[in-house]
C-alpha cells in the first residue's frame, strides 16, 4: 500500500457518522491535489477490507456517484446516519473536514 493510499483511507475514517465529504476533498486532505479519481479507486477497492465508510464521500456538487442499487444503498445509509438526502441523490450539506 502506498503512503497516498494510506493517506485517503485515514481521511475517510475521519469522516464522522452523519456527515458527508467530497472525494475531491478527502483527497485534497491527504495531500493528493487533483487526487479524487484516487479517491475513488481506493474506496472502490479498499472499502470492504477497511470497512470505509463509503457511503459518506460523495461528489463536489453534493450529489450521489453511484446509480442502481447502489445509489439506493448509499441514500439508505446516509438517511440512517441523519443526513438529508433528496430522492435523486442530492445532500445540501457537506462537511469540510
Amino acid at each position: 500500500m502506498t503512503d497516498n493510499t494510506k493517506k485517503i483511507i485515514e481521511q475517510i475514517l475521519a469522516v464522522p457518522k452523519g456527515k458527508v465529504c467530497s472525494y475531491g476533498d478527502i483527497a485534497k486532505r491527504a495531500g493528493i491535489p487533483n487526487g479524487a479519481r484516487q479517491t475513488v479507486r481506493v474506496l472502490h477497492a479498499m472499502s470492504e477490507k477497511y470497512n470505509l465508510p463509503w457511503y459518506r464521500i460523495i461528489r463536489s456538487d453534493g450529489k450521489i456517484g453511484l446509480d442502481g442499487e447502489g445509489k439506493a444503498l448509499q441514500i439508505k445509509l446516509l438517511r440512517k446516519e441523519g443526513v438529508k438526502v433528496s430522492k435523486d441523490g442530492q445532500v445540501d450539506d457537506i462537511f469540510f473536514i
